[in-house]
């Protein structure tokens, strides 16, 4: 198990003109808290995946504390290593590459082994989506919102109302 905190910076300023942070506490289990030990330090650009869970405990003066943390599921390194050339966790792809789909983006999961393909076509999302540690060889395709989308940033889905489950 490993318990971090979070910072996350605040999208406004405040009335001194700087950004305020918010600092989440974060719990993580198992491998993957082996793999973030491992893989990340104090500063480290990630990007996370879970739910709020509230938990309570008496403390040494007979007091009742609540503690809200995140329980992390999946994470994302979302910047290279710095130390040696490989890349970051699971073969991703820095946060910085224009191919790289948004966090938590359509067909994309963390700490698989996916390979993204520029040539696949618009709007057909693959059905096999992998999971954290999972294998997803399907093509990807380019991100919804990448500047080089031919078509004005619009998608044509072509269903069929037979298609439809309603």
């Amino acid at each position: 198990m490993v318990s971090f905190t979070l910072a996350v910076d605040r999208q406004f300023r405040n009335q001194n003109g700087e950004r305020d942070a918010d600092f989440i506490n974060c719990v993580i289990w198992r491998k993957s808290a082996e793999n973030f030990s491992n893989f990340t330090h104090k500063g480290s650009l990630v990007g996370i995946e879970g739910r709020i869970q509230t938990r309570n405990y008496e403390n040494q003066q007979g007091n009742r504390v609540y503690v809200t943390e995140v329980v992390v599921d999946n994470f994302a390194l979302l910047e290279p290593r710095q130390n040696n050339g490989m890349n970051q966790q699971g073969g991703q792809q820095p946060f910085s590459n224009g191919n790289n789909q948004p966090f938590g983006g359509q067909s994309q999961q963390f700490g698989g082994n996916q390979p993204q393909t520029n040539n696949a076509p618009q709007g057909n999302p693959s059905p096999n989506n992998g999971g954290f540690g999972g294998n997803n060889n399907a093509p990807t395709s380019n991100a919804p919102f990448s500047p080089d989308s031919n078509n004005d940033g619009e998608q044509k889905i072509d269903v069929s109302d037979d298609e439809l489950p309603f």
